[in-house]
């Protein structure tokens, strides 16, 4: 996570690194990490995450449906409001475009960390992504992946099983 601390916030210039501060705060979400939803459907967010999510959002989440597997995406708010922006100036006229904001924008569900450090998961998402018990929380920089265990197992299979001739260029240019 890049910081920027400020020692003394006094006068004009100490207001606007004050407000650089909070509007340009990174947090990046990284790890797996298979936990348990209970019986209400209320997911505990690990201590790291939660820390992170509490200071870059005050503990205001907006989740939604992957359009393109099936399991839910976990924003903070202000990362979620630059996104929805994004997705709300896509071209309307294009059907493609009109079925991916029905889902994207349509599924997106306002869930605020309680006391105990937990969100609960609306049904009708929890039935989306085949959510039941066992989950796994899965950080993707500006955003957390939940998926039900088994998808996941499967997901990771398929990876590791795929062919390296399907890899898109982009991949094998990558430096590690």
């Amino acid at each position: 996570m890049l910081e920027w601390r400020l020692v003394g916030k006094s006068g004009r210039l100490g207001n606007f690194l004050a407000f650089f501060e909070a509007k340009w705060r990174i947090v990046v979400f990284r790890g797996v990490q298979h936990i348990n939803l209970d019986a209400k459907g209320r997911l505990s967010v690990p201590a790291r995450q939660r820390e992170s999510i509490l200071d870059i959002s005050a503990g205001s989440l907006v989740v939604t449906i992957d359009t393109q597997s099936a399991c839910l995406v976990i924003y903070p708010l202000k990362e979620w409001e630059r996104i929805e922006r994004d997705v709300q100036d896509l071209p309307t006229l294009n059907p493609a475009v009109r079925r991916f904001q029905r889902l994207v924008l349509g599924y997106a569900s306002d869930l605020d960390l309680d006391g105990n450090g937990r969100i609960l998961l609306p049904s009708a998402l929890r039935d989306y992504a085949q959510l039941e018990k066992r989950v796994v929380l899965v950080g993707q920089g500006n955003k957390l992946e939940l998926w039900s265990e088994p998808l996941w197992e499967s997901e990771c299979l398929a990876a590791l099983a795929a062919d390296e001739d399907d890899l898109p260029a982009e991949l094998m240019e990558l430096k590690l």
